[in-house]
């Protein structure tokens, strides 16, 4: 998997918590996913944020401060990646 971010958005951050089994799937994509994408984006920010209890959900922002973002309670590993992939098109 190759997959390389536009200049457009500036950030991505991901919020999950360690042991919920809501965020069992973005545990999964860190996992199977992080390494590549930090490899085909190099110097771009990829935060993670982790905080007990909190509900999984990816944030992007874009030029001009704008940002969007999404739920990923109860997604698997490959839904949390279309769901990166939708936020950076």
């Amino acid at each position: 998997m190759s997959y390389r971010f536009g200049t457009y958005i500036k950030e991505l951050r991901i919020h999950l918590c360690q042991t919920s089994k809501h965020s069992e799937g973005v545990r999964n994509f860190i996992q199977k996913y992080y390494v590549n994408l930090k490899k085909d984006n190099p110097g771009f920010p990829i935060l993670i944020r982790e905080c007990s209890g909190v509900q999984p959900r990816i944030w992007a922002r874009y030029e001009k401060g704008a940002e969007r973002s999404m739920s990923l309670t109860d997604q698997n590993a490959d839904n949390v990646l279309s769901a990166v992939k939708q936020l950076v098109k």
